[in-house]
């Protein structure tokens, strides 16, 4: 990607811009467009360097469609969650996810999705939904709409996009959120704008085994928290039931269940029809744990991709488990953190209970998709919020306050420092605040969580690195989750809690 300088103006105190938006997936690239489209400068900022460094890239399955019948979406949505889906919220996005989808991603940026031999759509179906309405290219959806959506913002003359750089504090004064301090310098980089849009991804580094990339550690979740913003429904984690099981996991889309393939136990039989009427296209939750059960009772779980024309249909997939040395149809699966359901609260604009922050994308928690998601409604959710977060964005004119004071005096930390305490953090994670927590792991956690915050804090008061920061803000989400989990004793969606204790390891 280029650079351009045509959207900040720069001071003696930093440099301002109309919208700044933090943050580059598919809801950071539609807010930036949304905002340029209204005549806003927009500065992007990002920590990726690379595409495959943002959350959509990693998206298989595809982007749901309502195919014309809203109705039928909106009930799978809310049936998927548990019944906890705010259904108005809902319908905000039911309601714009056909035009968003078009005008955005077929008309601008041109996305070839996979099409039938007689040249039209090909719509694919995933757990949970009761039609096949799912537009996709090949199970690698996200990788062909976020790269060509960054080339074009990246060629806008409105958009500046810039890479490899990360935000550190929200600047505010008297409730209103005046932009961020960058890690462009040693001591931060005051960047004023007239309002502010964080889209910068989920928690899935808080785990050891995720579907995310390493770089989401919650940043804009910490960020906003520590500024005062309300978050909620921070214990709706939710696992996807199928990812490799081996090291280095990568996802194993619910496309394939959709298609088809089947769930097997150690023992070579089916088992979801035993824990849902739906079988294996059950709701994530309920699949993640029965799948976590029979890996208990049976040894492994794996997906049985004999049913389909596998290695021509999902050549992304199936080249994935070639490299890994998988032969044959059956590819040992595990359930892996994938989606954060909750987050910084919002409304149907994206905008926050701080003046001019919006949030959009996995980090905001709209009511969309209440304690579970449904398949494939993340990239809509965030193409649907970012545009219309952006679009309410503009019009606020930039405000030169003073920013917080980062130093940078002590001697750099030791190599190991950071990357020993993310492992203490993951193992806490894991242990107590996983796919099932119950309440006397919940409180272990915190216990642990709270501790570790203490210590990072120490370190964070005179050093600038990002990977501190990066450690900070995960340390702030982890006990923002164990509060939440703890706070909601209702077994709902993802959050399940057990009150059986189990031995602590």
């Amino acid at each position: 990607m280029t650079e351009t300088d045509t959207s900040t103006a720069t001071t003696t105190d930093g440099e301002t811009t109309d919208v700044l938006v933090v943050g580059s997936g598919i809801a950071g690239c539609a807010a930036a467009l949304s905002a340029a489209r209204e005549g806003a400068e927009v500065l992007l900022l990002t920590k990726a360097t690379k595409p495959d460094d943002a959350s959509t890239d990693w998206a298989q399955g595809g982007i749901s469609t309502t195919r014309g019948d809203p109705e039928s979406l909106k009930q799978d949505i809310i049936d998927a969650s548990d019944g906890t889906a705010d259904p108005a919220v809902v319908d905000t996005l039911v309601n714009h996810a056909d035009d968003a989808v078009e005008d955005v991603l077929i008309d601008t940026i041109g996305v070839d999705f996979d099409e039938t031999a007689e040249g039209d759509l090909d719509y694919t179906r995933e757990a949970a939904h009761s039609a096949f309405r799912i537009l996709h290219v090949d199970a690698a959806t996200g990788t062909h709409i976020l790269r060509p959506f960054l080339n074009h913002i990246d060629d806008h003359d409105r958009i500046e996009v810039r890479q490899d750089t990360a935000a550190l504090e929200l600047i505010t004064a008297e409730g209103r959120v005046h932009g961020v301090v960058s890690d462009e310098e040693p001591t931060g980089h005051p960047i004023y704008a007239g309002a502010t849009v964080l889209a910068t991804g989920g928690v899935g580094a808080l785990y050891s085994r995720s579907t995310n990339p390493d770089d989401a550690t919650g940043d804009g979740i910490a960020m906003a928290a520590l500024a005062g913003a309300d978050v909620t429904d921070m214990e709706y984690i939710q696992f996807h039931p199928t990812a490799y099981a081996g090291e280095d996991p990568f996802l194993l889309s619910e496309a394939l269940r959709g298609e088809g393939a089947v769930l097997r136990n150690g023992d070579g039989e089916r088992f979801m029809d035993d824990y849902h009427p739906q079988g294996d296209l059950a709701p994530r939750d309920v699949v993640a744990r029965a799948v976590k059960a029979e890996r208990e009772a049976t040894g492994e779980v794996v997906l049985d991709v004999g049913p389909l024309e596998f290695e021509s249909d999902y050549p992304a997939i199936a080249e994935k488990c070639r490299d890994r040395g998988i032969d044959g149809d059956e590819i040992p699966v595990a359930p892996s953190e994938h989606f954060l359901c909750g987050g910084i609260d919002v409304d149907d604009r994206g905008r926050t209970s701080l003046d001019r922050l919006y949030a959009v994308g996995e980090c905001a928690r709209t009511g969309v998709h209440g304690a579970n998601r449904l398949a494939s409604t993340s990239l809509l959710e965030g193409l649907v919020w970012g545009l219309r977060a952006g679009e309410d964005a503009t019009g606020f004119d930039s405000e030169v306050v003073e920013a917080p004071e980062l130093l940078n005096r002590d001697p750099d930390l030791p190599a190991r420092f950071a990357a020993e305490k993310f492992t203490r953090l993951q193992q806490t994670m894991d242990e107590y605040l996983g796919l099932e927590r119950g309440p006397d792991e919940i409180t272990r956690a915190s216990a642990v969580l709270r501790r570790l915050k203490g210590e990072v804090d120490a370190y964070i008061r005179t050093r600038t690195a990002r990977d501190l920061y990066e450690l900070r803000n995960a340390s702030v989400v982890a006990l923002l989750i164990a509060r939440a989990a703890g706070e909601n004793t209702e077994s709902v969606g993802c959050h399940h809690v057990d009150d059986e204790p189990r031995a602590s390891h």
